[in-house]
């Protein structure tokens, strides 16, 4: 689909979510306790305590932190817990599809907006982001918060397709066929909840005998894509 009339609002569109990419923001949401397990310390109210790793367990109305090596312990209970965030880094395995790939201007043709299938499978890091917060009810009542951030960045694969005809291999076929593409590139997702978000750059490989006068062949492009998280 030719988007030479729609160009700028497709800028746009992009440079909306590479705003949301800088930030590392994902949707918050309060959730009511994190699991147990290992997080390093990046804010505290107690200033030795700061990039320590610590084992945490979160039992609703306080939180036990463990440092392994020195088997040291702090209770926190009430607004005790304020002020405090913890991040945890794992390994992180989506697949995902992109709705949409925008490839830039190539010769005579114009910049292209494809809506072919493709699908992949993503390999990265993901930083997650704990903040801990207290807010009063009354003079003698107050509640616990917890709200999360997060993103991932990667390296993904996959297949899909694409219009193979005379205006994209400059006159060398004269059919048209969707061809099999094998991507390949780089992508940040942010976790939504629901379902994985990010943006993503690659580049395709068209698998028949095409590939050597198809334009495409190796160019970069970047799209939005949507993912499940598969852990």
């Amino acid at each position: 689909m030719n988007i030479t009339t729609c160009w700028p609002g497709c800028v746009w569109l992009v440079g909306l979510c590479l705003i949301g990419l800088v930030t590392g923001c994902r949707v918050s949401a309060p959730i009511e306790t994190l699991d147990a397990g290992y997080y390093s310390v990046r804010r505290s109210p107690e200033a030795g305590m700061l990039h320590k790793r610590v084992y945490l367990t979160d039992s609703q109305d306080s939180l036990q932190l463990i440092l392994p090596h020195t088997d040291g312990r702090r209770h926190l209970t009430g607004k005790a817990s304020a002020g405090w965030t913890f991040a945890q880094t794992e390994v992180d395995i989506d697949v995902f599809t992109l709705p949409f790939k925008i490839r830039p201007a190539k010769g005579a043709l114009p910049p292209q907006l494809n809506s072919n299938f493709n699908a992949a499978v993503y390999l990265g890091r993901r930083l997650d982001f704990h903040r801990y917060g207290y807010r009063s009810v009354t003079p003698t009542f107050g509640t616990r918060t917890l709200k999360s951030q997060g993103f991932g960045y990667g390296l993904f694969m996959g297949i899909g397709s694409a219009t193979i005809n005379d205006l994209v291999t400059s006159n060398q076929i004269p059919y048209e066929y969707e061809g099999v593409v094998i991507n390949a590139g780089v992508a940040t997702i942010f976790d939504a909840h629901i379902f994985n978000v990010g943006l993503a750059v690659g580049v395709d490989s068209l698998m028949d005998s095409n590939r050597r006068s198809w334009l495409y062949q190796h160019q970069p492009w970047f799209g939005v894509l949507f993912g499940l998280n598969l852990n």
